[in-house]
């Protein structure tokens, strides 16, 4: 994720921070010194905060952890304001393995719970709101343990994109199979969020925000499960383009925008006698214009790392691989050499067709 922070690695998965966490930081700050308070309890309130983020890291390395066991590795796990998100490389369509893996994140919250209520010593009496309303060494521990608790049930809301809409959506699939799942978990996620959002405008704003990224995020994954059963059993030969221009190593910078002008092409696969060399794409010609260098060969300013899809590659992992990396095309090898380009525009073209012919 762009703007973030890399704090390093556990377990091999990098863990990143998101430049917005330091708003939440700096509203902490600005919200103890309106309150009145010292230097050191600023500070007390800093280290909680930081180590509630804590718990988030370990609640994400359950997923995490998780989904290694079933072959699915983690690129990273990245902190935001709003909590923490493990990028899963992808989410098994194994009904078990996915319910094992949405409940492994809460079940490290239940865990560290049951070890401060082991340790700590039994409160005398019920926490009045003072309590709850500002942190002192003496209610630091209890009042982790109590945020513990609040992330496992936060967690168990039955909606897209918490633990709780994923362990629904596994539990159905073992009945009703994956796409159905995935509506039904996703059509209760998006009424769930127009009720937070709803007692949001009377209650707490946060709960606007925390509606709008339910909403949107069980909407993406219901569309996402719809499309991929469309592709399901096709190969990237069928989706991929075979009328498409090219452009050779020698040619210029100018030959290519001449390329780019008369034809609807915004980004070239680079050949030569039939084997791929690179890619042009419309961004990097326009910084190679900017920098003047209009007669340079295409050689020069193109990318040399290139990834390429087989024909007899599956659709679906196309288009999943195309979602993830947002590359703008890839080229489609047959024998080694160059026998089209895929991109995520013609993929949903060809999704559009499927959808309009199962009706």
């Amino acid at each position: 994720m762009k703007w973030s922070l890399n704090l390093g690695r556990i377990a091999g998965i990098k863990i990143l921070v998101h430049w917005t966490f330091l708003i939440l930081l700096g509203w902490i700050v600005f919200s103890e010194m309106r309150r009145g308070s010292d230097f050191t309890t600023t500070l007390l309130s800093l280290a909680f905060v930081l180590t509630i983020f804590l718990c988030v890291v370990l609640h994400e390395l359950g997923h995490s952890l998780t989904a290694r066991r079933f072959g699915v590795p983690t690129k990273m796990i990245t902190l935001l304001p709003i909590g923490g998100v493990a990028s899963l490389e992808r989410i098994p369509e194994n009904p078990k393995q996915e319910l094992l893996i949405a409940a492994a994140g809460p079940a490290v919250n239940v865990v560290i719970a049951l070890v401060l209520w082991l340790v700590l010593p039994p409160l005398r009496d019920i926490p009045n709101e003072e309590f709850f309303s500002r942190i002192t060494p003496a209610n630091f521990l209890y009042l982790l343990f109590f945020v513990n608790l609040m992330l496992v049930v936060f967690n168990a809301i039955p909606a897209f994109p918490m633990d709780g809409g994923r362990v629904l959506r596994a539990l159905l699939a073992f009945k009703l199979g994956r796409v159905r799942a995935t509506q039904i978990a996703a059509n209760l996620g998006q009424l769930l969020a127009i009720f937070f959002v709803f007692i949001g405008f009377f209650y707490n704003p946060f709960l606007i925000l925390i509606g709008l990224f339910v909403f949107f995020g069980a909407y993406s994954e219901n569309i996402i499960v719809q499309h991929l059963e469309f592709l399901r059993g096709h190969l990237v030969r069928e989706g991929m383009m075979t009328n498409f221009v090219t452009l050779a190593p020698t040619e210029t910078v100018r030959d290519a925008l001449s390329k780019l002008l008369n034809g609807s092409e915004h980004d070239f696969v680079v050949e030569q006698d039939g084997q791929v060399v690179g890619t042009l794409t419309r961004m990097q010609l326009i910084q190679a214009v900017k920098e003047e260098q209009i007669d340079t060969s295409v050689s020069e300013v193109m990318s040399q790392e290139v990834r390429a899809f087989n024909v007899q590659d599956k659709l679906a992992e196309a288009y999943t691989e195309l979602q993830k990396t947002k590359a703008p095309l890839y080229p489609v090898l047959e024998n080694g050499r160059l026998a089209g380009v895929i991109n995520t525009d013609n993929i949903n073209e060809f999704i559009l067709i499927k959808s309009a012919l199962s009706h």
